[in-house]
């Protein structure tokens, strides 16, 4: 952090004279000083403590507040421009973990509940590029709020046999690296993120139109009509510091239930999706003593497929998610959700093992929340294991 050392130092000589008897109060500028270097700790992670200070930033935050409130146009103006960034960093905190975080009610995912073969698995690496504006509250006066982040994966896939019904289990471990930037008061912001992002694993079970079949059964069978569920579990498994404003993981447990309903005829496929996401609390929220709780996020999905061949299909692709407004310390915010997204997939059989799939989406109505462009692309290889 050494362009910030100047400013550290400044800090510490009021430091120095906070610590002598006579208790002299700082001038406005190491007091101007001390707040530029309290944002700085927070472009630099270290809101736990200062690397060039002994004393941490949340003690200079509160000495600040017990001092007299500025009384001339140079203290408020600088009084201002500190509140102005601390807001832009919670801004950012929440334009990325909309989008690190893999998004809730985001999905698009076409032919979710197709069944396969008991035995058949596959191993899938994806990549995700994301890029667009974040719409927010606009009592926050940031301008031109952009977030860019990526999203590698690899997940493993197996089905099997339960009960007669074709099931299968799907888990996925993310990595995740994005900036948010955007100007305040003429001057331009950015934070930066990467880490392991919270990771998912998925049940799911065919109710009606896929028995469990083995593959040499599989290939007499024809499918026309469709209903599964399946229950999708986030698990905390992502970077978290409850010390720093800005995380990949949520520090939560997370579960959606889905039912799925597809219809085919001949080449054409229908899928719809209905399900929501309920959230347990982040009992560690910034910086480490806050609780925070989410309302339940309903969301449904709707693929209009065409099949060339068996393994090479394109999808137009639309969901809609509503709800998700947050609580932090028992005080309701103004961040309900009520967003949709479209898009286009395409899968293609590169051998009889591999094929690819590329996908692009955007925002099609977005009220609070990233309106997002993304373009995916994954490989997966799949192979028959042992089955009954």
């Amino acid at each position: 952090m050494p362009r910030f050392s100047g400013i550290a130092f400044a800090l510490g000589r009021w430091e120095a004279r906070r610590d002598t008897p006579c208790r002299a109060r700082p001038s406005t500028k190491d007091l101007a000083l001390g707040k530029l270097c309290a944002f700085a700790c927070v472009l630099c992670d270290s809101f736990a403590f200062c690397h060039y200070t002994r004393h941490s930033v949340k003690e200079i935050l509160r000495l600040h507040s017990a001092l007299p409130h500025p009384s001339n146009r140079v203290e408020s103006s600088v009084h201002a421009r500190f509140k102005e960034k601390i807001a832009f960093g919670r801004t950012a905190l929440v334009a990325l973990c909309l989008g690190s975080n893999l998004g809730f009610g985001q999905d698009l995912a076409p032919r979710a509940y197709v069944i396969t073969p008991t035995g058949a698995n596959a191993i899938t690496v994806a990549y995700s590029w994301n890029d667009g504006a974040v719409f927010v509250d606009p009592l926050i006066q940031i301008q031109n709020l952009k977030v860019q982040f990526q999203t590698e994966s690899i997940s493993y896939y197996s089905s099997y046999n339960l009960w007669g019904r074709s099931s299968n289990i799907t888990l996925i471990l993310p990595y995740a690296l994005g900036n948010a930037q955007g100007t305040l008061a003429g001057s331009r912001n950015q934070i930066y993120r990467s880490g392991m992002a919270d990771s998912r694993i998925r049940f799911a079970v065919n109710l009606k139109g896929g028995p469990a079949r083995s593959a040499d059964d599989f290939t007499s069978w024809h499918e026309k009509g469709l209903i599964g569920v399946s229950a999708t579990a986030l698990i905390p498994t992502g970077q978290y510091d409850p010390q720093k404003l800005i995380n990949i993981g949520t520090n939560r447990w997370g579960l959606k239930p889905e039912i799925g309903i597809s219809r085919r005829w001949q080449r054409w496929v229908v899928d719809w999706y209905a399900g929501g996401w309920f959230f347990t609390q982040n009992s560690s929220y910034y910086p480490g003593s806050s609780l925070r709780s989410q309302r339940p996020i309903g969301a449904g999905e709707a693929h209009f497929t065409y099949y060339a061949k068996p393994r090479l299909w394109a999808s137009l692709d639309a969901n809609y998610w509503i709800g998700g407004r947050s609580t932090i310390n028992g005080q309701l915010k103004a961040d309900e959700q009520r967003n949709s997204r479209v898009g286009l997939t395409v899968a293609i059989p590169i051998s009889r093992n591999q094929s690819i799939k590329l996908s692009y989406a955007t925002g099609a109505y977005v009220t609070i929340g990233g309106n997002y462009r993304t373009l995916s692309a994954a490989w997966q290889y799949a192979w028959l294991g042992k089955h009954e």
